[in-house]
């Protein structure tokens, strides 16, 4: 039977690059997000990318290619979180990949709707997720959560405290599952991406300036994109059942720690 893999925040960036390659290892892969319209043309490119893949109906063996469903999430709502599990047949691999950062601020100057918007997002959105897929993930007898975390969940560093506290409590939530979970048929990956450019992450950080969200890649030759972190997703998730990967850090080669950039020039 054709493995189904859910991937949350999939309409922009790392959860769009992670959907296409699963598709393309196979995988039928559900689309979650709150942009329909931008989950729809990903859609689109992956049937037109990944030979015998099908468009729309319940996740299921669907030819060579597999099936992609495009349904829309926001993890920030129950209600939509339980209709997307509904929406779900069977379960096997689940990316909690929504989430992201708003603003750069000092703690003294924190905007706390910032710091909720990204706890919501980032840690309770998480959870929602996985508490509504678990029992499907369970079922599988070969279940497997990948949580995309940051580095900043790990280093803290000036005006990150937000994100910082966000993703510092992504990463308990993801130690604690894999302690939970030991005696299930469900592995627990976390995958914490450095430095990667992509079309919004920046963008929405510093809420639509762009002229700030090209500052953060000023002089580094080659930062992470999307693809890099999908590579790591998709190798996580193919190993062995009985083979867990507990954590994966990536970064650029010039990166040595969220503070700590090599620029040119």
């Amino acid at each position: 039977m054709r493995k189904t893999a859910v991937v949350t925040g999939a309409s922009s960036g790392i959860g769009a690059a992670t959907a296409r390659r699963l598709a393309a290892e196979g995988f039928n892969v559900v689309l979650a997000a709150r942009r329909r319209d931008r989950l729809d043309e990903l859609a689109k490119k992956i049937t037109d990318e990944v030979p015998g893949t099908t468009l729309g109906g319940r996740p299921g063996p669907a030819g060579p290619g597999g099936a992609v469903v495009p349904v829309t999430l926001d993890v920030t709502s129950q209600e939509s979180v339980d209709a997307l599990a509904a929406a779900v047949g069977g379960c096997h691999v689940l990316v909690n990949n929504a989430g992201g950062a708003v603003g750069l601020d000092a703690v003294a100057e924190a905007d706390l709707d910032d710091w909720r918007t990204m706890y919501e997002t980032n840690v309770l959105g998480l959870v929602r997720v996985t508490k509504a897929l678990l029992p499907k993930l369970i079922e599988s007898g070969a279940g497997h959560v990948v949580n995309i975390t940051s580095l900043a969940g790990h280093v803290a560093y000036e005006g990150g405290a937000g994100y910082n506290a966000a993703k510092f409590g992504a990463y308990a939530v993801n130690e604690v599952m894999r302690l939970e979970l030991v005696a299930e048929p469900v592995r627990i990956t976390e995958v914490a991406p450095g430095l990667v450019k992509t079309e919004e992450f920046s963008l929405v950080r510093f809420k639509g300036d762009a002229e700030k969200a090209e500052k953060p890649y000023e002089g580094v030759p080659e930062p992470l994109v999307a693809e890099d972190v999908a590579d790591c997703v998709a190798w996580a998730v193919t190993r062995p059942p009985h083979v867990n990967i507990d954590r994966i850090d990536v970064q650029p080669r010039v990166q040595a720690a969220p503070y700590k950039l090599h620029r040119e020039g």
